[in-house]
């Protein structure tokens, strides 16, 4: 392969929801809906080199909302504390590589973005916020059709969350 590189401009799209709720009532509210991935179970698949459709099923059992929590960074109000700011946050790595897999076969460098990021934080005037990145924007980026309609699908996955978090479903999000 010849050395060199390629540029790729793209346009992202964050969606910054207001909620409703205190931050550590939506952060476990959040955390029950995106279960923390579980990685003996799934690495037990890998060990016995189980047929892909074992690997649908857990991630059918283990995901009810279709997504995973694969990092959190924990809670960064006490490192932040320590320079003054006293605003909570968290970030999350959210997603699901049965998903990520329909756009890896297209194209491996698609999983840059994926998982999704996510953050739950309050904001300088008060209240919550949950704040992404529109999935098909990041993926579209790739130009390719067949990881642009899995970001489309990931948009879908994304406000049908959000509805069951009782959450406002950004225009254009589920179309």
């Amino acid at each position: 392969m010849k050395q060199g590189y390629t540029e790729r401009d793209y346009q992202a799209r964050r969606l910054d929801i207001g909620v409703d709720r205190p931050f550590e009532e939506f952060r476990r509210q959040y955390e029950q809906a995106v279960p923390r991935y579980d990685a003996a179970a799934f690495d037990a698949l890998v060990a016995r080199d189980a047929p892909w459709d074992d690997v649908l099923a857990l991630m059918r059992e283990r995901a009810p909302h279709d997504f995973l929590i694969y990092w959190s960074s924990g809670e960064l109000r006490p490192m932040m504390s320590l320079a003054g700011d006293a605003g909570n946050a968290v970030e999350y790595l959210m997603g699901n590589h049965t998903i990520a897999e329909k756009m890896y076969r297209h194209d491996p460098r698609a999983i840059l973005y994926a998982p999704l990021r996510t953050v739950i934080g309050d904001v300088p005037d008060g209240g919550v916020r949950f704040v992404i990145e529109q999935p098909s924007c990041t993926f579209g980026s790739f130009g390719l059709d067949a990881i642009h309609e899995v970001g489309l699908q990931l948009d879908r996955e994304v406000a049908a969350l959000l509805a069951h978090l009782e959450l406002p479903v950004p225009e254009g999000l589920s179309s």
